[in-house]
C-alpha cells in the first residue's frame, strides 16, 4: 500500500516504488482507522489534543457530544460552572456556538479526527434552563433555531441524553419536532435512550417513533440491558430495530465490550430533584424531608436493578474525599456509619455534584448478543484521556483505553463472537456509512489514509477497573489523514486530525 498527499495512493504490489518511509507490516493486520461511534472526548481534547488513550488502541475518528452533552451551544451563564468543573481542562478560550468550538479545537490541533453532534440537554438548557414542563412554541422554535445552526456548522445530528436532566424532561413531540430539523440536512438522532432497564423495550419503541415520525436516521447509543430483572430483554430489543429496519427505518446500535457503565453519580437521583439547575439540587439534597423521599425512591430502583455495592465511586473533585475513588457506595456507607441513600446525599454535597460513578449491572451473555448483530457498531462512550498528566487521575472506566483492543482481542481471538473481518467492519466502514463518510473506512485507492495496524495474535486491552490508565497492547502503527500518529506503540506526537463537518 502506498500513501501520498493524505490519501492512499497505491494497494497491490508496490515492488520497485520510491518511498521516504518504509513499514514492514508482516505478520500483521492492515485495516483501516478504528471510527469510535460514541465518545465524551468534548472537553478532555482541550488537555489532551493527542488524544493518547484512543490513538493507542488505533482509534483514528472520533464522535463526541453524545447523551444530549455537547460543547455548545452555551450560555455565559454556563461558563461559571465550567470553569469550576473542568478546570483541569485548560480552557484559556471561550465559546458559545458549535462553529466557534469547532475552530478552536481546529486551531489547537488535534491527533484524531472529530466529528461533532449538537446535545439536546444544550439546547434545552439554553432556552428554558431545567424547567420540567414542555416547552411554549416561541420556545420550541428558538430550540429548533440552535439545531439548525449547529446542522449549518457541520454537525453529523442531535444526541438525547433521556437519563439527565434537562433532556430527560422533553416528550417524544419535542424530540420528533427537533429531529425534523435534523433530517433536513441528512442527519442522524443519536439517543441515550429514557431507560435501558426493565422499560428497555418502550423505550426502544420510543426511539423508532422519533425516527418514524420525523423521517430522520437513528443510533440507538451503547445498546444494553441494566439490572439482572432486564438481562435477556436485548434479544426483544433487537427483534424491534429489525423489524424497524425492515419498514425502512435507518436504525443502528453501538456498544462497549464490559459489562459495567459509567456516569455522573447525580444520575442515581431522581430527574424531578433537578429542576432548577445544580444550585436547586443541591439544596434539595440537604433538607431532610427530601432527602427521605429521595430515598425511598431510589431504594426501590436499587431493589430493582442492583444493589448499592454494585456502584464505585470512579471520580471525585476534591483532595478530602479521595479515599473514595475505587470503593463502592456501600463501603462507603458503612466506614461512615450512614445509610447508603446518605452517603450518596453527603457525597454529592461535599463534592458540589461532581462524583463519577462506575455500576456493575450488565450481562456478560447479553453483551455478546448484541455484540455479534450486525446494525451494532463498536463505541468506546470514554474519552480521549492520558495515563499522565491532569487525566490520569481517578479510576475512570477502562473504556477509554481499551475498547477496541478489548473487542479484538477477547471477543474475536479469545472468545471468538466475532470473526475478525466482523469486528472490523463495525470499527470502520459501518460507522462510516451511517455517517455518511465516504472516503473513510475502507482501504482503497482515493481514500483518505486513516491506517491502523494491528498484531491479531497480541491485541488487547490492558486497562482494567483498579488499574485504568494502562495503554493498549499489539498496536503497532497509526495513520491519520497520511500521518503518522503511532508508530512501534509509541505516540509520535503529530496531530494530524481534522474537525470532519457532515457534508
Amino acid at each position: 500500500m502506498g500513501i501520498s498527499g493524505g490519501r492512499i495512493e497505491a494497494i497491490g504490489n508496490l515492488e520497485g516504488a520510491a518511498a521516504v518511509q518504509v513499514i514492514e507490516a508482516r505478520g500483521l493486520a492492515v485495516a483501516p482507522g478504528f471510527i469510535d461511534m460514541h465518545t465524551h472526548s468534548d472537553w478532555p481534547l482541550l488537555a489532551n489534543p493527542e488524544a493518547h488513550s484512543k490513538v493507542r488502541q488505533g482509534v483514528t475518528t472520533e464522535i463526541i457530544g453524545h447523551c444530549g452533552a455537547s460543547a455548545a451551544p452555551l450560555t455565559p451563564a454556563d461558563w461559571d460552572e465550567i470553569r469550576t468543573r473542568f478546570a483541569r481542562y485548560q480552557m484559556d478560550q471561550q465559546w458559545s456556538t458549535l462553529q466557534e468550538y469547532m475552530e478552536i479545537l481546529e486551531a489547537r490541533g488535534i491527533a484524531v479526527n472529530v466529528g461533532v453532534l449538537v446535545g439536546h440537554g444544550n439546547v434545552r438548557r439554553c432556552v428554558m434552563g431545567y424547567e420540567l414542563r414542555r416547552p411554549t412554541a416561541e420556545e420550541l422554535a428558538r430550540m429548533k433555531e440552535l439545531v439548525r445552526e449547529a446542522m449549518e456548522a457541520g454537525a453529523f445530528g442531535l444526541s438525547s441524553g433521556l437519563i439527565y436532566p434537562p433532556s430527560a424532561y422533553a416528550d417524544t413531540a419535542e424530540l420528533i419536532e427537533l429531529s425534523r430539523v435534523v433530517a433536513e440536512y441528512g442527519g442522524i438522532y443519536f439517543t441515550h435512550m429514557r431507560n435501558e432497564s426493565e422499560g428497555l423495550l418502550e423505550s426502544v419503541r420510543e426511539t423508532l417513533e422519533i425516527g418514524r415520525g420525523a423521517g430522520v436516521g437513528v443510533q440507538i447509543s451503547h445498546h444494553k440491558a441494566v439490572g439482572k430483572n432486564a438481562w435477556g430483554l436485548v434479544q426483544q430489543s433487537l427483534e424491534l430495530i429489525e423489524q424497524a429496519r425492515s419498514e425502512g427505518i435507518d436504525v443502528t446500535c453501538d456498544q462497549y465490550p464490559y459489562v459495567a457503565t459509567s456516569t455522573t453519580l447525580t444520575s442515581v437521583i431522581p430527574k424531578w430533584a433537578h429542576e432548577g439547575g445544580r444550585e436547586k439540587l443541591l439544596q434539595r439534597l440537604q433538607d431532610p424531608e427530601t432527602r427521605r423521599k429521595l430515598c425511598a425512591e431510589m431504594t426501590a430502583q436499587r431493589q430493582r436493578v442492583s444493589g448499592w455495592e454494585d456502584i464505585v465511586v470512579s471520580r471525585v473533585a476534591s483532595e478530602q474525599n479521595q479515599s473514595c475513588v475505587g470503593r463502592s457506595i456501600a463501603e462507603i456507607a458503612a466506614e461512615r456509619g450512614v445509610d447508603p441513600c446518605d452517603a450518596v446525599f453527603d457525597l454529592l454535597v461535599e463534592e458540589k455534584l461532581d462524583v463519577g460513578q462506575v455500576h456493575f449491572c450488565l450481562s456478560e451473555d447479553d453483551v455478546k448478543t448484541v455484540m455479534a448483530h450486525p446494525t451494532v457498531m463498536i463505541g468506546s462512550d470514554g474519552s480521549a484521556l492520558a495515563a499522565e498528566g491532569p487525566l490520569a487521575s481517578g479510576k475512570p472506566h477502562p473504556r477509554s483505553y481499551g475498547t477496541f483492543a478489548r473487542v479484538l482481542g477477547k471477543y474475536v481471538r479469545e472468545e471468538k463472537t466475532l470473526r475478525l473481518e466482523e469486528a472490523v467492519r463495525k470499527m470502520t466502514s459501518l460507522p462510516a456509512s451511517k455517517l455518511g463518510l465516504f472516503d473513510r473506512g475502507i482501504l482503497r485507492p482515493g481514500m483518505m489514509a486513516d491506517i491502523t495496524i494491528f498484531d491479531p495474535a497480541t491485541v488487547a486491552d490492558r486497562a482494567t477497573f483498579t488499574e485504568p490508565h494502562q495503554y493498549a497492547a499489539g498496536i503497532h502503527h497509526v495513520f491519520v489523514n497520511g500521518v503518522q500518529v503511532v508508530a512501534e506503540g509509541e505516540h509520535t506526537g503529530a496531530r494530524p486530525g481534522r474537525i470532519l463537518r457532515r457534508g
